[in-house]
């Protein structure tokens, strides 16, 4: 059973909402978990209040009060700042998820109408009859397929330089001589040192050994110019074959329809862009919310720690032992009461742990949940042409990927290897980075489907050229990161 572009999309978007809205529920469990825990420490200085009233001589007794009650009060203020401050935060997170619905259903509307425009002007450019347009792009399909092979070769002959090359970078007599360019028109050296040097070249074989390492090194960098010059190359072509599409199809009475598309294009384009912006600032606000729930900032955490140190005084700890040495029925009820107070915190802090560590595990799928989607909306797969031969990329696959027993990238592969254009569609046209690899399927000629003068056939930002950045090839940019990710351009492969 196949799977449609647009039902995917809602799929993936789907199961992000699902972890976003479970890491706000853990978030706020443990904002009532860090209440509680501050709760407790209030009644635990409450009932040693009680204790010392009972146990201790008037003046000892006052003065353990007064700290105990000094903690308690500045506790207790803080804490009313707390919730004022998360609820704040809750509010703006639901207006960041307010404005990522609301951009999420305007693409929808944009990419149907690009689609609706498309078709039009498909069904225009079945009458349209370009002369040489075939052969224009059957000879653009022999550059890209030069250009990668030669792409190829050159992350080979890396290679080669990297393992072949190290013999002679750790022969020092060799490097001493090729660091002062002996053999080539930079060599300057003095009349005495020509003689030491020539001598140092017969004994090591300079003359014979340098030709090697100089093509070693130089071979990369000429196999990676040769592919840029073919697509280069490729990029004229078919540039010159669109120009004269885009006229012919505008004489035609397209040029509507192709604005109209165009106009779509660059909305959706925007879209994107604002969406990622808008799920960083979410990202942002999160750990701020996550933060004041941990109850880890400075003024929240001070003020409770501090209610935790006045518990833990040594005066406090005597007041304690005391109660237990002796036993009386007023003693025995207060020191159980802090017992099980104790207890409950203890309990409450292995929750918080647990707690910690799903939300840690949920923040990472779903950066990487959001990766994908990325790429996804990238490559136009969310448009009603493109459809996915396996419907288990959003059930068992989905599952399994959240669940962590398969990596984004495989997860994200398979998405890949299972998609497919269907109709007169076909692939979509426009921004040359988000071309998927099938618009070459087979190594033949580039598919003439689709609107002429709109793209060019071929993925620059998709296929073996693609940006890849890291994080197992994923191109969405994070703000505010090491490990920005950019995509497009041409790649090289390592060192050149």
């Amino acid at each position: 059973m196949t799977v449609q572009g647009p039902d995917a999309l809602k799929a993936l978007e789907d199961a992000l909402k699902d972890i976003r809205r479970e890491e706000d529920d853990i978030t706020r469990r443990l904002s009532r978990s860090a209440e509680f825990i501050a709760r407790f420490r209030e009644a635990e200085s409450e009932l040693c209040r009680q204790l010392a009233k009972l146990r201790l001589e008037p003046e000892p007794g006052s003065v353990l009060s007064g700290k105990l009650r000094t903690a308690e009060q500045a506790a207790r203020a803080m804490l009313r700042d707390h919730g004022a401050s998360i609820a704040q935060a809750e509010a703006e997170l639901g207006d960041l998820d307010a404005r990522l619905a609301a951009l999420a259903a305007e693409r929808q509307t944009e990419t149907i109408g690009a689609s609706e425009a498309e078709k039009r002007l498909n069904a225009l450019a079945k009458t349209l009859t370009i002369a040489g347009a075939d052969k224009t792009r059957q000879a653009a399909a022999e550059l890209i397929q030069t250009a990668e092979a030669s792409f190829r070769k050159a992350e080979l002959a890396e290679a080669d330089r990297e393992v072949k090359g190290k013999p002679y970078r750790g022969d020092r007599l060799f490097m001493y001589l090729w660091d002062r360019g002996y053999g080539t028109k930079a060599y300057r050296p003095s009349r005495f040192a020509a003689i030491g040097d020539a001598w140092v070249a017969r004994l090591v074989g300079y003359a014979e050994a340098r030709a090697n390492f100089a093509l070693l090194n130089q071979l990369p960098m000429r196999l990676k110019e040769h592919a840029e010059a073919q697509k280069r190359a490729a990029e004229a072509a078919l540039a010159d074959i669109e120009a004269a599409e885009r006229e012919a199809l505008d004489k035609a009475g397209g040029k509507p329809h192709r604005e109209a598309l165009e106009k779509a294009q660059a909305r959706l384009t925007k879209i994107d862009d604002e969406m990622v912006a808008t799920e960083d600032r979410r990202d942002e606000r999160a750990k701020a919310l996550r933060q004041l729930a941990e109850g880890s900032d400075p003024a929240f955490s001070a003020a409770v720690n501090g209610l935790a140190d006045a518990l833990s005084r040594e005066d406090t700890k005597a007041l304690l032992a005391l109660a237990r040495e002796t036993s009386t029925g007023a003693d025995d009820v207060i020191v159980k009461k802090i017992d099980e107070l104790r207890q409950r915190i203890s309990d409450e802090d292995l929750d918080v742990r647990e707690q910690k560590s799903r939300l840690r595990t949920l923040a990472a799928r779903r950066r990487e949940l959001e990766d994908i989607q990325f790429e996804f909306k990238k490559q136009r797969f969310d448009r009603p042409q493109s459809s996915f031969r396996e419907d288990r990329l959003v059930g068992d696959a989905l599952n399994g990927f959240l669940r962590g027993e398969i990596t984004a990238a495989d997860y994200w592969g398979q998405w890949k290897g299972s998609q497919d254009w269907a109709g007169d569609g076909g692939a979509p046209r426009g921004d040359r980075s988000a071309w998927p690899d099938q618009s070459f399927a087979g190594g033949g000629a580039p598919r003439r489907s689709g609107v002429p003068g709109l793209r060019p056939p071929f993925p620059w930002g998709g296929g073996p050229f693609g940006g890849g950045g890291n994080s197992g090839g994923f191109s969405r940019p994070r703000s505010g990161s090491s490990g920005t990710r950019t995509g497009g351009g041409f790649k090289t492969g390592g060192g050149f």
